[in-house]
């Protein structure tokens, strides 16, 4: 029997719900690497700066928000973004999301003098 948690529908998300999973940074962090990334992400390669039990929360508060999908290979969690599934339901907003979280961190390398990314995303 395969280990895979409970996803909801996403057209069964509310827009608050939605809101309420990506006022935290960390998952927005989370968020942004998912849609940039060309597969699955295991839990301990996003390079968070919290401990492994809040990282299980912020997953687990994406995961019931409908945003990403989690799977296990082996004995790692795997996680998707669920983009195709997520743009029916709240068209756009995922891409806005990203595009303000890396115009973000361009302003702020910019005004700090730190090294970051300098492209917006493009959506494959």
């Amino acid at each position: 029997m395969a280990r895979v948690p409970e996803h909801p529908d996403p057209q069964t998300i509310t827009l608050q719900q939605v809101l309420d999973a990506l006022v935290d940074p960390v998952r927005r962090s989370i968020v942004t690497q998912l849609y940039e990334a060309d597969a699955d992400i295991r839990c301990g390669g996003f390079g968070l700066t919290v401990s492994n039990s809040t990282a299980t929360h912020h997953f687990n508060v994406l995961r019931e928000a409908g945003l990403i999908r989690q799977h296990y290979v082996g004995t790692s969690r795997m996680n998707t973004l669920r983009r195709d599934e997520f743009d029916k339901a709240f068209p756009g907003l995922l891409d806005a999301l990203v595009t303000a979280a890396v115009t973000a961190t361009v302003t702020a390398t910019a005004t700090d003098g730190t090294q970051g990314s300098s492209h917006l995303p493009s959506r494959a």
